[in-house]
């Protein structure tokens, strides 16, 4: 085991909390959803069990709407370490919101690692009630697109993107935020933003998480992962013997509304539900349909990747926002700094659609920079220099992803 392996395999061992992975001891110390996905892709290859056991603690938290919650609290941590905490949710043991579909993906790899047809058997059902749930109860826009309600549940809370359907939302006061006393305010959200995020997640709260509130937003990373994870579930049916063409034609329906709705000028925008109006910012989402193999708009949107906006090739990872903007800042969450999870999907993409030295120079990258950073949550695309919390574990566990798989792999 070289170094750069051996040091994240450590991370993912100090994170483990005996059935499930911290993003980190520290600024996120509970059970997060997709970080759980992007952590078995790792774990498959240190211990395929632990990789199991953390995707099926997850799902045992799922809702019987069929939502997979967005946290699920460990018992164990004290109620003040992370706001907001369970007593706020009022939903049990979870919150009430969700994050992005990638874990039909995670348990695919999980088993390709290590087959388990009974880990299959037992995770499939659940899959597809979280993506019934997505496509029936989500559909807010009535386009064939999930909407998200929150910030949170695009996992790019943040992004600019939001900018303009926060607007809308008078910021929450009287709260004590428990993030800045693990990190540094130049890092993390500003306190208006923070603000809109709990005033919203109050109101949905208190609507019984049912009633989407002043932002209702379809998110083409989102939805580009959706429509991944259906063809992941279609490969799932299939090694259980079972049908998977209604999963392949859910796929094709997601991508097809994607480029029939937030398609335009070589870009996926997100789009606002409420005024109908595609939010024209480069966002690193915006990326995410590079995922679908069947992309007919691949190479406009390659060409946007690695043009002037997000330089891929020629910076640190792939820039959370577009280098040209005003607004963008190397240092802020995802006002601008590259993530590793972002970088990991993009180069499965390139993959997937034959750029294989690009995708080799950009897995180097991530590779060197999770290394030098300390396995930092994200990086500064100019510099490389570390910020947010160290020892993150998607960092450390797509870092042993990236070392371990070949590197023709798309999975």
């Amino acid at each position: 085991m070289n170094v750069t392996r051996e040091r994240a395999a450590a991370v993912l061992a100090g994170n483990w909390l005996g059935s499930s992975t911290v993003p980190s001891r520290s600024l996120y110390p509970h059970q997060w959803s997709w970080d759980s996905a992007f952590i078995a892709f790792g774990l498959r290859h240190l211990s395929p069990g632990r990789a199991r056991r953390e995707l099926l603690t997850l799902f045992s938290a799922q809702w019987p709407d069929g939502r997979v919650p967005h946290i699920v609290f460990d018992p164990g941590t004290p109620p003040e370490a992370y706001f907001p905490g369970p007593s706020f949710w009022r939903a049990g043991r979870t919150s009430g919101l969700v994050q992005p579909p990638v874990h039909a993906r995670a348990v695919l790899a999980v088993h390709e690692a290590a087959p388990d047809h009974a880990f299959l058997a037992a995770l499939y059902p659940k899959l597809v009630a979280w993506h019934d749930y997505l496509r029936t109860r989500r559909d807010a826009g009535g386009r064939g697109l999930v909407a998200i309600v929150h910030p949170w549940e695009s996992g790019m809370d943040n992004s600019p993107a939001w900018d303009g359907p926060l607007s809308r939302v008078t910021p929450a006061t009287g709260f004590v935020r428990r993030d800045l006393t693990h990190g540094e305010a130049g890092d993390r959200p500003s306190d208006d933003d923070y603000g809109r995020y709990v005033r919203l997640a109050t109101a949905y709260r208190d609507s019984g998480y049912r009633a989407p509130g002043d932002f209702v937003v379809e998110d083409p990373g989102f939805n580009a992962l959706l429509a991944d994870a259906e063809l992941a579930l279609a490969e799932i049916a299939e090694e259980l013997g079972l049908p998977s063409g209604a999963h392949r034609e859910a796929a094709a329906r997601v991508e097809k509304a994607l480029q029939e709705t937030l398609w335009e000028n070589g870009f996926f925008f997100a789009r606002d539900v409420h005024t109908g109006a595609l939010i024209r910012e480069h966002t690193c989402a915006g990326l995410l349909p590079l995922v679908l193999p069947d992309l007919a708009v691949a190479p406009a949107l390659l060409a946007t990747a690695t043009g002037p906006r997000f330089g891929l090739g020629r910076v640190h990872g792939v820039p959370s926002y577009d280098l040209t903007a005003p607004g963008f800042d190397p240092g802020r969450y995802w006002r601008g700094p590259s993530w590793s999870n972002v970088g990991w999907l993009v180069r499965r993409g390139l993959l997937g659609h034959g750029e294989h030295a690009l995708a080799e120079r950009l897995r180097d990258d991530l590779v060197e920079t999770a290394f030098g950073t300390g396995f930092a949550e994200y990086c500064d695309p100019l510099t490389g220099t570390g910020h947010g919390t160290r020892s993150f574990s998607w960092t450390a566990a797509l870092t042993v992803d990236l070392l371990t798989a070949q590197p023709a792999a798309v999975a």
